[in-house]
């Protein structure tokens, strides 16, 4: 499978396409106003509690309250509350935890307001973006995020991923990391720690434990609600999660940009440095790539597949509910191979839609009828097949009675939802049109009013091919009659892309000359 990233900045944002097989399958936005991702750590103060949800809100220092479910406090929320209180009155000896005394666990069933009081400060992290009317949903349980491993204060166990099978390699993980981790910190050993030497793995620990000691320094700084660590960008973020040897290209089209994920790559991993490219090109990234018009396709509400089969995608504020049809090319006697065919062309663009919206919660999906049990399992087995690229954690149901598969999915921020549909460009969306006969009265006011302004400017109108053969009919031509009024010659362009209730009014840059209308 080739993989490819496609990172496009403007002043305002971030955009991050990662292509699967020349397909988009994620579609990451990142603005500068975020005040929210996933990772970051805020120093926050308990607002309110609801024991009736066992539950407690917490002013973090921006607008919204953040949620702070019971379930989520962690077994070493006692540590955590003692250290935070600690670092605020600076009496921590060091920013590591070798002289810290951990805290007995917590108990897995208890009550919020046992465990905090209000007003009680308190580290916390960002668990949730907030979707909806909702604040950010918050977790006790601190993790510190690197490529090869994630560190977690007030513990001492060391675990491996289980996507690495090699026993005799998890073996050397695990009594590596051991020996060289900091005390009372635990490690999770990630994937992409696989078949690295010490030096990488102690490098990644040093940078975390920076990272740490960073987080103890904000404490002692300030002792009002406010972030304390952010989560490192997307285009990092993403470059850390996801990068395997399986990509086999990165096109960024931000020098500054370009130049940070080039440094990064080289201190994680510099074999992969050639894969990256700063993109020159004149037309914009994503449009070079195809991209535009993959978004425009694939966000619509029926996106159609290659078969002429399509979904239909509806979404409620409880669930995500898809319907699959056949289309009207299937034409196929055998009615149960077809329906099998088409389904599994579904489970494979709705697995490929619930990346690339990010869709989260429930989804229930009403495949095409199938009466064999043999055809379901397969249908089954595929869908899970389809969707083991997919990060977001998950959950598959087999096919019910009624011939729905029901998906969970979790959901860490909004959905990504993009308007695909365009003002109509007559109308302007009011859905009514000035009469056709009074537009050439129109447009000859506009050109009398940019020949005044502009006197000495070349003028180019550009018009539809319908309405270029009307301006150029009769012996003595509508373009003739504005040479002889005007004593100016005006180009006349037939623009296929154009309306029949559009034009343009160009300069000698092919610079649209715009005029403000009422």
């Amino acid at each position: 499978m080739e993989k490819e990233l496609l990172i496009k900045s403007t002043p305002t944002e971030v955009e991050i396409a990662l292509i699967e097989d020349k397909k988009l399958v994620e579609l990451h936005t990142e603005t500068n106003d975020n005040d929210f991702s996933v990772g970051d750590i805020f120093l926050g103060y308990t607002k309110m509690l609801r024991p009736g949800l066992n539950a407690a809100f917490s002013d973090v220092g921006v607008r919204k309250d953040a949620f702070l479910h019971y379930t989520d406090l962690g077994p070493q929320i006692k540590s955590l509350q003692l250290y935070t209180r600690l670092a605020l009155e600076k009496q921590l000896s060091g920013h590591l935890l070798e002289n810290f005394k951990i805290q007995p666990e917590n108990e897995k069933n208890g009550k919020i307001d046992r465990v905090f009081k209000k007003n009680q400060p308190c580290l916390v992290q960002i668990l949730k973006e907030p979707i909806s009317t909702k604040g950010p949903r918050l977790t006790c349980e601190i993790t510190l995020a690197g490529r090869f491993m994630v560190m977690t204060p007030f513990k001492n166990n060391v675990s491996v991923s289980k996507k690495i099978v090699n026993a005799e390699e998890r073996k050397r993980l695990k009594v590596l990391v051991e020996s060289i981790k900091p005390k009372n910190f635990g490690i999770i050993i990630r994937t992409a720690a696989e078949g690295k030497k010490v030096a990488d793995l102690h490098d990644e620990i040093s940078n975390l434990t920076t990272k740490w000691a960073a987080i103890t320094t904000e404490l002692g700084q300030s002792k009002k609600p406010r972030k304390v660590l952010s989560e490192v960008d997307k285009t990092k973020g993403f470059l850390r999660d996801i990068m395997n040897e399986s990509f086999n290209k990165i096109v960024i089209d931000d020098k500054d940009m370009y130049a940070d994920a080039k440094a990064y790559l080289q201190s994680v991993s510099p074999q992969q440095v050639k894969i990256l490219s700063l993109y020159k090109g004149k037309k914009p990234l994503f449009d070079h790539y195809g991209i535009g018009k993959q978004i425009k396709s694939s966000f619509s509400k029926t996106p159609t597949m290659s078969s002429g089969a399509y979904l239909v995608i509806e979404h409620t504020e409880a669930m995500h509910v898809i319907d699959v049809n056949s289309g009207p090319k299937s034409q196929s006697r055998d009615q149960e191979a077809a329906a099998l065919k088409v389904n599994i062309d579904a489970a494979r663009e709705i697995a490929r839609q619930l990346r690339l919206r990010d869709l989260g919660g429930l989804v229930v999906i009403d495949f095409i009828d199938q009466r064999k049990k043999e055809n379901k399992n397969i249908l089954y087995s595929k869908m899970k097949e389809f969707m083991a690229e997919d990060r977001a954690q998950h959950t598959i149901l087999p096919l019910s009675k009624f011939g729905l598969i029901q998906i969970t999915r979790q959901r860490v921020k909004p959905e990504l939802k993009i308007n695909t549909l365009e003002a109509c460009p007559s109308c302007k969306g009011s859905g009514k049109v000035e009469p056709a006969q009074l537009l050439p009265d129109e447009i000859e006011r506009h050109l009398k009013f940019i020949i005044e302004a502009y006197p000495n400017a070349a003028i180019t109108l550009r018009v539809n091919p319908l309405l270029h053969t009307y301006f150029k009919n009769g012996i003595i031509t509508k373009q003739m009659r504005w040479y002889m009024t005007y004593k100016k010659w005006v180009k006349l362009v037939s623009d296929q892309e154009l309306h029949i209730n559009q034009y343009k009014f160009m300069n000698k840059f092919d610079d649209e000359i715009r005029i403000e209308t009422d």
